[in-house]
């Protein structure tokens, strides 16, 4: 079984930054493809930024220059740095292994709430 352990959210001025960190346990890391989602209340849960298996990284536009992914396979962790924060960064974040094309492989954990305040 997998494990999903979120954490590092908290709630920050516009401008702040926060490291989120999410430790996985049960598989073997180092294989899977990894991402950070983010949701917000009565949207649904989106791709902010994913970290292949080999460490190539991909950011969805809005955050583009100011998160990164990062990686520590012998640690079984994924890390977000979060620079610039503004309000609509605000919202849970999730990690969680992207399926090709949609989808997730792991059922989804509690996420932790990152909030930006203007």
């Amino acid at each position: 079984q997998v494990y999903l352990v979120e954490s590092g959210g908290g709630s920050v001025p516009s401008g702040g930054s926060l490291r989120l960190r999410c430790v996985v346990s049960g598989i073997n890391f180092r294989l899977f493809p990894m991402a950070w989602y983010r949701q917000v209340p009565g949207e649904e849960r989106k791709l902010v930024a994913h970290i292949t298996d080999t460490g190539s990284t991909n950011y969805t536009d809005s955050v583009k220059g100011r998160f990164v992914i990062s990686r520590d396979n012998a640690r079984t962790t994924v890390a977000l740095q979060m620079n610039s924060l503004k309000s609509e960064d605000t919202g849970v974040y999730y990690c969680n292994s992207p399926l090709r094309g949609s989808g997730t492989r792991w059922p989804w954990r509690r996420g932790t709430q990152v909030t930006v305040s203007s």
